[in-house]
């Protein structure tokens, strides 16, 4: 069932809107910069029906399920490393186990969304989709290490285009004055993610097999396939609607294919590839002055250079050949202000949920179940935080901006108490007060600013923003992790030296003191683990400056 957003009598007036608007600029919103769809736009879906009933529930539980699977599998594996490791060995190719699923992950973002644009929604999900099935069946079915990071590879491609499409579809699945409740949803879903993937990591590898953590994953993402097949239209989200726009994605192969930017795909590819691998490989594996880190920034610096002039030139040649990353994106300040705050907030919310078990297991002896348990004030204030962000700007129409201010502090405030936690090896109960205030911060950012971008981008680059915000998010955590693991092992390894141990712990890669370690080997990874906080609220405060480039008279208003 589906409804209809206007009568019949308009559908002369929405194709000769479509037609006569063919090879012109579609006009940006400048009236007030509200979220809310201009004439143009009405037009062009005001023959939209939007799902309904059966289907409706069919899209949002396969969208909801694959969020929360996608985003479970980044931090469920740092809990099984040990166990992976002890059935395959390898155990120098560890941080390899989580950093191949996230180049994956940011290597496709982008560019699933821009072929989404040109080859339709549903094809490219259900693809998607089910290239993170078979590859989480290759994971469990690993029997080398090698093995086993190729196929997190794939399976971070599958996941990344699952969570680029997903929050592309969400904005599509409803009226744009529902956008901020089924961002929410959504951005609960990733929370719980984070939530449960350590601890149901820590179980799995304490109770059976390691292989568990990807076998579970081969019938869920099974059904929600079937999900998307059934109650998904093959024209979505055109169903019901007859638009220039809509008979240009149905044209021949060789003009579909003319209209895919190749040489911005594959250097935007190169660009984030080497960039996030060479943030997470040095401090860690290589030093930060090592030959092969400097040469992947180096070339990662080139790529992006290069893949500026030459959006710049697709962009402004206005050619059917459509741009992986529009032009527009770099001198548009509203839309670079959402990008460098994703780029910020990934960071502080993604490597909490590595850094805080990890203390509690280390300083604290606890085992990875347990450690993953005392997370949850962190990862369940997150979505607390996003629902009461997204009733604040809906019901009360308070300017987004304002919102994501606040969260931004909040989440300086909750990193620099952790900050104080003294050098012990105790848990203090306000630890999970900290937690709380860092975790609620966080939460009332990540929805709101993928609630913005449909706001401060015109209609035909939706799709990419949607997909370029989420890329910078997963950027940004890469970011971050390698700079809080360089303050992390600058502050460990002299310490550790002085009394003839060297210092194993690196972010995302669980350590295990020997039995003759003491009191002291512990307080000095608990004041590692607090210099890494003091790296998470930099980055949290990092957020206002860019916050502020939102700014607007009137304000943008959800």
């Amino acid at each position: 069932m589906y409804r209809n957003t206007s009568s019949s009598s308009n559908y002369d007036n929405i194709v000769q809107t479509s037609v006569s608007t063919m090879g012109s600029e579609p006009p940006q919103n400048t009236q007030g910069y509200e979220l809310e769809e201009s004439a143009v736009e009405q037009q062009s879906r005001g023959n939209l029906n939007y799902p309904q009933g059966r289907s409706l529930w069919l899209i949002s539980a396969s969208l909801g399920v694959m969020m929360f699977m996608v985003t479970f599998e980044i931090p469920v594996v740092a809990t099984s490393v040990v166990a992976i490791t002890d059935d395959l060995g390898g155990v120098d190719d560890r941080s390899w186990f989580l950093t191949s699923y996230l180049l994956g992950y940011v290597a496709i973002i982008v560019v699933s969304s821009k072929l989404s644009d040109i080859y339709g929604r549903r094809p490219l999900y259900a693809a998607c989709i089910l290239l993170f099935l078979i590859s989480s069946a290759a994971c469990s079915a690993s029997q080398t290490t090698n093995q086993l990071i190729v196929f997190r590879a794939f399976q971070g491609l599958g996941g990344g285009g699952s969570y680029s499409l997903g929050t592309i579809i969400t904005t599509e699945l409803v009226p744009k004055t529902q956008y901020t409740a089924a961002t929410a949803r959504l951005s609960i879903c990733v929370s719980l993610g984070l939530l449960l993937g350590p601890i149901i990591g820590g179980a799995i590898s304490a109770n059976t097999t390691w292989r568990w953590i990807f076998i579970i994953n081969v019938p869920v993402a099974a059904i929600c396939l079937a999900f998307v097949l059934v109650g998904m239209p093959r024209d979505f989200p055109f169903q019901g609607q007859e638009s220039y726009d809509l008979r240009l994605s149905h044209t021949s192969a060789k003009s579909t294919v003319g209209r895919l930017d190749i040489v911005g795909a594959i250097l935007l590819l190169f660009a984030v590839t080497l960039l996030t691998a060479g943030f997470e490989e040095a401090g860690s594996l290589f030093p930060w002055d090592s030959a092969y880190v400097i040469t992947l920034l180096v070339i990662s610096a080139l790529s992006w250079v290069l893949l500026i002039i030459w959006e710049r030139r697709v962009t402004l040649k206005n050619s059917i050949l459509e741009p992986i990353l529009p032009w527009r994106f770099f001198t548009q300040r509203s839309i670079g202000g959402i990008l460098l705050c994703l780029m910020c907030l990934g960071g502080p919310f993604v490597i909490s949920v590595y850094q805080l078990p990890q203390r509690f297991q280390v300083v604290n002896g606890l085992t990875g179940l347990e450690a993953g348990v005392r997370l949850i004030p962190f990862t369940l204030s997150s979505p607390v935080g996003t629902g009461v962000a997204a009733s604040v700007a809906g019901r009360l129409k308070i300017s987004p901006i304002y919102i994501i201010l606040a969260g931004a502090l909040l989440q300086v405030v909750g990193f620099a108490l952790l900050r104080t936690l003294p050098i012990t090896t105790e848990l203090l109960p306000r630890t999970y007060g900290f937690e709380i205030i860092a975790g609620f911060g966080c939460g009332m950012n990540l929805a709101l600013l993928f609630v913005v971008i449909p706001g401060v981008v015109e209609a035909r680059d939706q799709a990419v923003a949607m997909g370029a915000a989420s890329q910078f998010r997963m950027m940004g955590s890469a970011i971050t992790a390698a700079i809080a693991t360089s303050v992390y092992n600058g502050y460990t390894q002299p310490r550790l030296g002085n009394v003839g141990l060297e210092s194993e712990a690196s972010l995302g890669q669980p350590v295990h003191l020997t039995a003759g370690s003491d009191e002291i080997i512990k307080e000095v990874y608990a004041g590692g683990y607090n210099k890494q906080m003091i790296v998470l609220a930099a980055f949290a405060a990092a957020q206002v400056p860019a916050a502020i480039l939102l700014w607007r008279r009137p304000q943008i208003k959800a």
